[in-house]
């Protein structure tokens, strides 16, 4: 596909001046597992026709990265199951404006592809992670296998990515008593870990539900119990906040979206796996560019445009308060996380 490109803006900023240089792009809805927190035991996936292709997502990459971004994450659903991802990965690793290719990943897949994650580029991983308990991994996942993922992560080590790191969604009532030994693990094996709050995005039976939701304030609290835990202003291009154990490579993350917003430093989009540019995670504002892309095939300075355009729908901040402005409901394994 031939690919034009015409002068324009080389950065992205909205309507409160705040710059966009982090892109999470969903590859795919589908997954191996079918976590309580993010998706329905019986899950309706997006037909196959309606998802973007590995060509149109390479192109984006590109648009973003000449507008500003500097930094990409792959997510899904599981992004490794989408068939010749790692094609999607070598594309976007040879961007010359790119500084970071990240992924996050449910580690099912990485015992077979963490080599060629990292001869693709992929600097950073993120595991999702919630528990070390066979079992209790079962529950939460539905159908995960956890030392299927636990060989994942040993693989990933192998391999020398810059920095590996767990994502834990702290429930009360079904693993938030595990925290501590979640920390233990990271330390033994020189990764990070980042504790995300619970965010309302689920409408299935076994969703949990909002009694369930842990402050970060009370992991932070409960890590202070064993460890001393020091605050630092460190980032990762990201919302999270960042703290360290003394005498340990470790770092402690925590995305705390309902207890400590961090709208007013917002430096990302995503792009859903329609192709919709989704500017707020908590709010329903979004432009549809698998629609410029397939009116305007290969026109870059088109898709440019219409992306720099985006940037005035970008609200102020999110809601998470569903009584008060309810969110349409969207499956995160869409979204872009």
């Amino acid at each position: 596909m031939a690919i034009h490109s015409q002068e324009s803006p080389n950065r992205l900023v909205d309507r409160f001046g705040r710059q966009v240089t982090y892109v999470r792009m969903s590859v795919t809805d589908r997954c191996d597992f079918r976590c309580v927190y993010c998706m329905s035991e019986r899950m309706t996936f997006i037909p196959r026709a309606q998802l973007l292709t590995l060509e149109e997502m390479a192109m984006l990459g590109q648009a973003f990265t000449e507008l500003g971004v500097r930094k990409l994450r792959i997510t899904g659903g599981e992004p490794l199951v989408r068939k010749n991802v790692i094609s999607l990965f070598r594309q976007l690793g040879r961007l010359p404006e790119l500084e970071e290719l990240t992924l996050t990943t449910n580690g099912s897949q990485l015992e077979h592809l963490a080599r060629p994650l990292r001869e693709a580029g992929v600097k950073r991983i993120n595991i999702s992670l919630d528990s070390l308990d066979p079992r209790r991994f079962r529950r939460i996942t539905r159908i995960g296998n956890l030392s299927k993922v636990l060989r994942g992560i040993d693989a990933a080590l192998a391999v020398g990515f810059e920095r590996l790191k767990l994502n834990t969604v702290a429930i009360r009532d079904r693993g938030d008593d595990e925290i501590l030994g979640l920390l233990d693990f990271v330390l033994d094996h020189g990764m990070d870990i980042t504790f995300i709050e619970q965010m309302p995005a689920g409408i299935d039976a076994d969703a949990p539900s909002s009694q369930s939701f842990v402050p970060s304030e009370e992991i932070l609290e409960l890590l202070r119990t064993r460890h001393e835990v020091i605050a630092t202003d460190e980032t990762s291009g990201g919302p999270a906040r960042y703290y360290r154990i003394p005498a340990h490579a470790t770092r402690v993350g925590f995305i705390s979206p309902r207890s400590h917003s961090f709208c007013e430093s917002c430096n990302r989009v995503r792009v859903t796996t329609e192709g919709r540019l989704l500017l707020c995670l908590g709010q329903d504002h979004s432009v549809d560019l698998k629609k410029v892309l397939r009116a305007h095939p290969g026109d870059l300075s088109r898709l440019k445009q219409a992306i720099t355009r985006a940037m005035e729908l970008k609200p102020e901040g999110h809601d998470f308060n569903r009584a008060r402005h309810p969110v349409a409901f969207r499956n995160m394994s869409s979204t872009g996380g």
